[in-house]
């Protein structure tokens, strides 16, 4: 088994530390910016391309602040245009105290991508194994794997021609599926890789014991998305082979899997497709379920007295995107009329619209939250473009390009997770329009004085947007869509396209 020589890369100019200034207006939204800490700005660079992402996985960051995410190479895909990104061969990198590391693929010249990150710094993901699947239509194979201690390891299938690893916990545990080999008329949505040829199963994989398939609910497929660090199993499967009318898959239910119980079936808010979207430590389970008649979804939180509970009663449509260990669930959701969309959070029984940032005035959506109800996403202005921004301690969305020092060739677009630590990790632009990852680190030892400057800072140096990368304010059905599928893994193999 091959895989590409481990090369550390040093920070170039472009992914210097930089000192991060608070510059926000009005007084109000600077005060709030205060309590914030300031940050220092890392541009995480790339692999010899012109892009790189840190990308809507379970956990992109671990504890200790190490990222991982695909940089593309200077090499064009040699499958375009059924790239495994966008159409460079991409690779899976790791960000650790300023070096980049490429961590490599199974053969030579293949792209590959990671899902999660434990606190040991072990990663599971996928990468392309030299194979061109037999059927026509589908893209070249790929295999679960997990990177540890610089060695690459493939973790296998059931006996069919794909695997994917979804999520790793602090155990090194993985969870995913892989194929069977037994031919299926249906296709199960939002399991991180579109399509497949032969029926997908669960499973739980740890070294040593290998792949363990976990069964479904009755049906012919599964798909395990999520593990804590218990080794609970959240995600999704067929309850039977009866398509239904207007939807033509069977019911699609989302489950719990322990070691003890096996599988539970978590139901639905009345619909026939429901989907998990994070766990917690406690066991409780976060998703989305279509209600009664499959015109709509709502996000559900799932664990006490073992029901499932609408988060969103009286929206148009919602959906729960990431959940901490206090029972606290971030998404998006449009309102009862269907003209807005906002990011929202459900803490205590409650429901509250995380509203864009002042001046912004259009949508949002909140992408991750933390253990100290810190949660980060985007804010839509309405003349265009999107800003990453960070909400906390009840105020105000901040926009983090307000926190980026004048000078700075990177626009913050998507905050796309934040760990215990208040490190976030996301997407930005620069001004050619190529996007690179990035990651703020916050900078303790200058939080007094952050404080102390920022009540009277009043000079705002502007957000510029650019126009090659500008969308509408106002999120689209289109829009929408996309992102639901960037957040659900609903993208062939990957998940991830470019939002130039």
């Amino acid at each position: 088994m091959k895989h590409g020589k481990l090369i550390q890369i040093a920070a170039t100019t472009s992914a210097v530390l930089m000192t991060v200034l608070v510059t926000g207006t009005p007084l109000a939204a600077q005060e709030q910016a205060a309590v914030h800490q300031r940050y220092r700005l890392v541009d995480l660079g790339t692999l010899g391309g012109p892009n790189s992402y840190v990308t809507f996985t379970p956990i992109p960051m671990s504890s200790e602040g190490t990222v991982v995410g695909i940089a593309d190479t200077p090499f064009s895909d040699p499958f375009a245009p059924d790239c495994f990104a966008d159409c460079f061969v991409v690779q899976t990198f790791q960000w650790q105290n300023g070096v980049l590391t490429d961590l490599g693929a199974l053969t030579d010249g293949a792209s590959s991508g990671p899902n999660g990150i434990n606190a040991a710094g072990v990663v599971a993901g996928i990468s392309e194994n030299g194979v061109i699947d037999p059927q026509p239509g589908f893209p070249p194979d790929f295999d679960a794997v997990v990177w540890k201690d610089g060695r690459l390891s493939d973790l296998g299938t059931f006996g069919g021609t794909f695997s994917y690893a979804n999520a790793i916990n602090d155990r090194s545990q993985v969870v995913g599926f892989a194929l069977n080999g037994l031919s299926d008329s249906f296709f199960m949505d939002e399991c991180g890789a579109g399509p497949m040829p032969t029926q997908m199963r669960a499973f739980v994989w740890q070294e040593g014991t290998g792949l363990q398939d976990l069964g479904t609910l009755g049906g012919s497929e599964s798909c395990a998305l999520w593990i804590n660090q218990l080794g609970q199993v959240a995600g999704h499967s067929f309850t039977s082979s009866t398509p239904n009318v207007g939807t033509g898959i069977p019911t699609q239910d989302p489950f719990l899997w322990t070691n003890h119980d096996g599988m539970t079936d978590l139901g639905t808010l009345g619909g026939t497709v429901g989907h998990a979207s994070a766990i917690n430590n406690r066991g409780q389970v976060a998703g989305d379920s279509n209600l009664a008649g499959d015109q709509t979804q709502h996000a559900f939180l799932w664990g006490q007295r073992k029901k499932m509970q609408d988060l969103t009663p009286g929206r148009k449509y919602s959906f729960a995107h990431s959940l901490n260990d206090k029972g606290e669930v971030v998404g998006g959701s449009y309102s009862a009329d269907g003209q807005s969309f906002n990011g929202f959070l459900w803490s205590h029984g409650a429901m509250t619209d995380l509203e864009s940032v002042a001046g912004d005035g259009c949508d949002s959506f909140a992408s991750s939250i933390n253990s100290e109800s810190q949660f980060v996403g985007t804010s839509f202005p309405c003349v265009g473009g999107k800003n990453a921004s960070i909400w906390q301690n009840g105020g105000p969305a901040i926009d983090l390009n307000t926190l980026v020092p004048p000078g700075s060739d990177l626009q913050l677009t998507d905050a796309q997770f934040i760990n215990d630590r208040g490190e976030i990790t996301g997407r930005a632009v620069l001004s050619d329009g190529d996007e690179h990852a990035f990651l703020l680190i916050p900078d303790h030892q200058n939080d007094e004085a952050a404080s102390a400057t920022a009540a009277t800072q009043t000079v705002v140096a502007p957000v510029t947007q650019n126009p090659t990368n500008a969308t509408p304010g106002r999120l689209t059905p289109e829009m929408l869509a996309g992102l639901r599928a960037r957040f659900s893994h609903r993208n062939r193999r990957f998940g991830l396209k470019p939002s130039k």
